[in-house]
């Protein structure tokens, strides 16, 4: 084999292997995750009874669709996509299938690293939330502390915990 074979043979095999390392690195963060009520905190509380959120994988970013049963038992539903430009996407919370006046309209995320996101909840404008996303080396466990306001005035810090 020549030299220039055998550099453009390296630098194939170094694209690809860049490439398969970034593609199971953002997979980190997709899959099915539950709710666990017991190792969360909200506050203010109370806690929703139950939560799962799908995450998938779309170009440059995440699809979420989350399902839930707040604690007054009300159904809840959340879906949005998200890409890590820091740029504004539409949100559109319900509660019993009617929309959720305490809702964020708009969130934005951003990457932080191969196992980290945040996302910034706003409402007309006004940034809520910030919440981190930290998932687990192992990719089966996914940590999110929230804080800020929410729509009602009120302080939020909350550790949520999700499992896969």
């Amino acid at each position: 084999m020549t030299r220039k074979v055998i550099a453009l043979s390296f630098v194939l095999a170094a694209g690809l292997a860049l490439l398969t390392a970034t593609v199971f690195a953002a997979d980190m963060f997709s899959g099915t995750w539950k709710l666990n009520v017991a190792k969360s905190k909200f506050s203010p509380g109370p806690a929703p009874k139950s939560g799962t959120q799908t995450v998938t994988l779309v170009d440059g970013g995440l699809k979420v669709v989350a399902d839930g049963v707040n604690s007054e038992g009300k159904k809840t539903h959340n879906e949005y996509t998200v890409k890590f430009d820091g740029k504004d996407y539409p949100e559109k919370p319900t509660i019993d299938g009617k929309p959720n006046p305490d809702g964020a309209d708009m969130i934005s995320a951003k990457k932080i690293d191969d196992n980290t996101y945040e996302t910034t909840a706003k409402k007309m404008g006004k940034v809520l939330t910030t919440s981190r996303n930290v998932i687990s080396k192992d990719g089966k466990t996914r940590t999110t502390t929230t804080t800020g306001k929410n729509a009602k005035g009120e302080t939020v810090n909350n550790t949520v915990v999700a499992e896969k």
